[in-house]
């Protein structure tokens, strides 16, 4: 009997989803992904780069691959006969397909794969909670103690901390506009990267495709081959491990880039195994002697919280995406959908849409503390919220947004995720950026034609929730604080005004 052909998913592009098979394989590029949505045109070359890349790579080892270019899946399926093997899909919807196409023929689902803990280790650590919270910091300690990981002789973490995230929380340096490390290595573009764009170009010129893009074209920034991606992550531990804890949570108007690793987009198209990141993470501790601060900060953003997200979209159901629990009803305006940074005179967001414009990224501080905060005060629904988080980055797919978005960032699961909203006033931003500095508008002000609109949203966003909040035990003495504000009513009056407008 011959070997099933092995469908590999556009996130599933590693050599860990394919060398437990001998038998054929199938690569699908269907046409019908970018008419339903309009994905940041950055992040659509990218995908469809790593792609062509792959099937290129397994062609040039031999491997019998199907290629096929097709305006939906099902018209691509049709053309395969025999059976099917496809490793359990990162999506809800992209499930649901497959488990219909199983009723029609032949189809193995198979475990999930690219992650560091397995589906049924998750669960037995979930209901093994009881009635506690499921806490990513308990998560990631057992999951750390299930690999051995960062771990003494004795089990006992090294440097006698399981987190040093009180280490990783320094503002930027002073009167610097950037780091001063080393940029990030970056690809360099190809004959399949030319091709690809000469096909987007194309499909967006069209009309009759109804296809089309949001942000800007740009060099290729991130990895497509896991030979690129393990040369970005080398480059990281490299040269840029050691700043990266200290200033994770920092921001500079001129340094998008930071010290970061810029591997969460190869490691979520699967190009790279999240355990041997870890791995070779720890090395550095153990071998080099790198900060322990930087390396545990690093490896919880990669076994921990990436793992405990993608776990809990599926643990909490399909469901949670629709969750609204402050009730927020107002839809995303188009200067912020359309990444319009020149709308705002709001430096922070102003520059923060202008970077997510070019590259399709920014870290994870500009995406918490500028763009979900600002969301979250000004009460834009939260599902729109996550569908554009989805479409605007590149490293952004329903896995990832759904917990992030709804839970992390909106606020919106009612506290399974996080125990307090993730906003603040202006003073947070003046602290862990630069961009208050050059701002006609300021974070010390509430009220006026130059009040900072975090400042003013901040309490806002709390005026209106405070009965969301003020049985909340790390919410209740910032609720207690509005009283204190003798501008209240004409702040309410100023904000409700401005609503949704550009500040």
């Amino acid at each position: 009997m011959s070997a099933p052909t092995r469908w590999l998913f556009a996130d599933q592009l590693g050599p860990h989803f394919t060398d437990d098979h001998d038998g054929p394989l199938l690569v699908v590029e269907s046409k019908a992904v970018f008419r339903r949505r309009t994905f940041h045109r950055q992040k659509a070359h990218l995908v469809l780069s790593a792609m062509r890349h792959r099937v290129e790579e397994l062609r040039e080892a031999g491997r019998d691959v199907t290629f096929l270019q097709t305006g939906t899946y099902r018209e691509a399926l049709a053309q395969v006969d025999g059976p099917l093997q496809v490793v359990h899909p990162t999506s809800h919807v992209a499930l649901r397909f497959v488990q219909r196409l199983a009723e029609r023929r032949e189809i193995e689902i198979l475990p999930p794969r690219g992650f560091v803990t397995e589906r049924e280790d998750f669960t037995r650590w979930a209901e093994g909670r009881g009635s506690k919270r499921l806490l990513m910091e308990d998560f990631y300690r057992d999951a750390r103690r299930r690999h051995g990981v960062l771990l003494e002789d004795d089990g006992e973490p090294v440097g006698g901390s399981w987190n040093y995230d009180a280490d990783n929380r320094e503002s930027p340096p002073k009167g610097a506009t950037t780091l001063g490390v080393d940029e990030p290595w970056w690809p360099q573009e190809d004959a399949i990267d030319e091709a690809v764009r000469r096909d987007l170009d194309g499909w967006a010129s069209d009309g009759r495709t109804g296809i089309s893009f949001l942000g800007s074209d740009g060099p290729r920034r991130f990895s497509v081959t896991p030979g690129e991606a393990q040369t970005a992550l080398t480059d990281f531990l490299d040269h840029r491990l050691e700043p990266f804890g200290t200033y994770e949570d920092a921001v500079l108007a001129d340094d998008p880039w930071m010290a970061h690793s810029l591997v969460s987009a190869p490691l979520n198209l699967g190009l790279l195994d999240p355990l041997d990141v870890v791995r070779q993470a720890e090395e550095r501790h153990r071998s080099d002697g790198a900060r322990l601060a930087s390396v545990e900060g690093f490896v919880r953003q990669v076994m921990g919280w990436r793992d405990y997200v993608w776990h809990l979209y599926w643990h909490l159901g399909e469901d949670y995406r629709r969750r609204n629990g402050l009730n927020a009803r107002r839809g995303i305006p188009d200067w912020f959908a359309e990444l319009d940074g020149s709308a705002t005179k709001a430096r922070c967001l102003s520059r923060t849409l202008d970077d997510v414009d070019r590259h399709g990224w920014v870290h994870h501080i500009p995406r918490l503390m500028i763009l979900g905060s600002y969301a979250m005060q000004r009460g834009w629904k939260p599902l729109e919220v996550t569908d554009w988080f989805h479409r605007a980055f590149v490293d952004g797919y329903d896995w990832v947004m759904v917990p992030n978005v709804v839970g992390m960032s909106q606020h919106a699961d009612g506290g399974v995720m996080a125990t307090k909203p993730y906003t603040s006033g202006g003073a947070y931003l003046d602290k862990m950026t630069d961009y208050c500095g050059e701002c006609p508008l300021n974070p010390k002000v509430r009220v006026g034609d130059d009040a900072c609109p975090f400042s003013a949203g901040y309490w806002w966003f709390l005026d209106r929730h405070r009965d969301d909040f003020a049985k909340n035990q790390r919410m209740a003495r910032a609720v207690k604080g509005l009283d204190r504000l003798t501008d209240l009513p004409e702040l309410v009056e100023q904000e409700d005004r401005r609503g949704s407008r550009a500040p």
